[in-house]
C-alpha cells in the first residue's frame, strides 16, 4: 500500500512527492513505529534517504495559552519560556499522542512553521550494517549506543 501510495512499486523515478514524512507520536510506540518505517525505507527504497527525500515531522508535547495567545512547545525548555511569557497562570495541554490534537492545531503543525527533520545517514556505511547495527542481534551494543545517546524527556507532573 505505502509504496503504492507513493508510486515507488518499481523504483523512486516516478516518486509521487518531493516530501515524504514519517508523523509519529512523540512517544515510546511512535518511536517504534517510526524505526519500523524507518528500516523499510532503508532496506527496500534505501535512495529515498540518499536523495534527501525523507523527514521526520516533529510533533509538540505541550501547548500553553491564555486568552489571547497559544504557543506550541516541543520539549520543556520551550514550555517553561511559554509560561515566562504567558504567565504562570496559563492553560498547559501535555500531547500523548496525534490523535490527541484537533484538526485546527494539526494544520499548525503541518504549515510553514512545522518541524521536520531531514532523515539522513552516514556515508560510507552501508544500508546492510546499519540495519544489522540498528535491528540485527547485537543488543549489548545497541543498548550501550543508546544509553549513550539517550535524551531523557521524563513525563513530569506540571504545576503551573
Amino acid at each position: 500500500m505505502l509504496q503504492a501510495a507513493l508510486n515507488i512499486e518499481d523504483g523512486i523515478e516516478y516518486l509521487r512527492y518531493n516530501k515524504v514524512v514519517i508523523a509519529t507520536d512523540a512517544d515510546v510506540d511512535g518511536m517504534h513505529i517510526r524505526l519500523l518505517l524507518l528500516t523499510f525505507f532503508l532496506q527496500f527504497f534505501p535512495e529515498m534517504i540518499r536523495d534527501g527525500h525523507l523527514y521526520i515531522l516533529q510533533t509538540p508535547l505541550f501547548r500553553v495559552r491564555n486568552k489571547k495567545e497559544t504557543i506550541y512547545c516541543y520539549d520543556d525548555d520551550e514550555r517553561k519560556k511559554a509560561l515566562d511569557k504567558l504567565g504562570k497562570t496559563s492553560e498547559i495541554t501535555r500531547f500523548k499522542g496525534l490523535g490527541e490534537i484537533s484538526p485546527d492545531e494539526f494544520s499548525f503543525m503541518i504549515g510553514p512553521d512545522m518541524r521536520l527533520d531531514h532523515v539522513e545517514y552516514e556515508e560510507g556505511k552501508g544500508v546492510k550494517e546499519l540495519l544489522a547495527f540498528y535491528m540485527g542481534k547485537n543488543t549489548p551494543d545497541r543498548q550501550d549506543f543508546i544509553i549513550e545517546n539517550l535524551r531523557e524527556d521524563v513525563d513530569k507532573q506540571i504545576v503551573a
